[in-house]
């Protein structure tokens, strides 16, 4: 049991909170312990009854096929490969835009009247690693699941680009997007996660210093076999590569 602890301790913060209360929000609904439509997002029992719980618990609430061990999969190794790259040791700044992105895909999904956010949320993340990743998995829900799911599963996408532009910039290789300087957690929240004593990045994922490093995550060009074999031989180290024709993210 120590050993079993050990290994969930090492899974980065952000990553270690969002599978766990998945599996416990699918295990409860799964063995009956708790309705769905207990966590199911409603506007009117959210900020009139005041039933908060249902702004995260809607976020995770994940479909009851085998398709959720898929959507469980893709949670895990997106925010674990963003956690561990260019948010390493950054993991309040991830929660941070996390919370954002939230409010944005709840905004966005008004128009559709969804109750439950899990598909936009995963859509959302899948965004950062590899940019096509999230319309195909919408081709895929209008295909197998029909305009309805495709609908609701949009606006992850959406903001999923927004977050992306707004805080790393619309092309590759630019110095951030127009968030940048808000894409940083406040205070209280570095430090209720243990980051608030910890001293600020000197230097940024492309290299630069000064007032603007370690403010976001910077983009780094792709490189090609040539380029990537120079670099090591130089460096030592090159960026994360996150699947063909994805964003190359982070990289000193």
């Amino acid at each position: 049991m120590d050993d079993f602890l050990a290994e969930i301790r090492k899974i980065p913060p952000v990553t270690r909170v969002l599978c766990i209360s998945c599996l416990s929000i699918f295990l409860g609904v799964f063995m009956g312990l708790v309705s769905e439509y207990k966590l199911m997002y409603t506007f009117s029992l959210v900020f009139e009854k005041f039933q908060i719980w249902r702004l995260y618990t809607s976020f995770l609430l994940g479909r009851r096929d085998i398709s959720y061990i898929f959507d469980l999969f893709v949670l895990y190794r997106t925010t674990n490969q963003l956690e561990s790259g260019p948010y390493s040791q950054r993991s309040a700044d991830l929660a941070w835009q996390l919370f954002v992105a939230s409010i944005g895909i709840i905004i966005t999904s008004i128009p559709v009247n969804s109750m439950i956010f899990s598909r936009p949320f995963l859509l959302c993340l899948a965004y950062l690693p590899i940019k096509y990743l999230p319309y195909i998995m919408v081709f895929l829900d209008l295909i197998v699941l029909g305009p309805g799911a495709a609908a609701t599963a949009l606006p992850g996408a959406i903001v999923g680009h927004l977050w992306w532009w707004g805080v790393w910039g619309a092309e590759v290789g630019d110095a951030g997007g127009i968030l940048q300087p808000w894409s940083a957690a406040p205070r209280w929240l570095k430090e209720w996660m243990g980051e608030g004593n910890a001293p600020p990045a000197a230097r940024a994922p492309d290299g630069s210093t000064g007032a603007n490093a370690g403010r976001g995550v910077r983009v780094i060009p792709l490189r090609g076999p040539a380029e990537a074999s120079a670099s090591t031989a130089g460096a030592g180290t090159t960026g994360y590569n996150w699947g063909r024709g994805g964003h190359r993210l982070g990289g000193t």
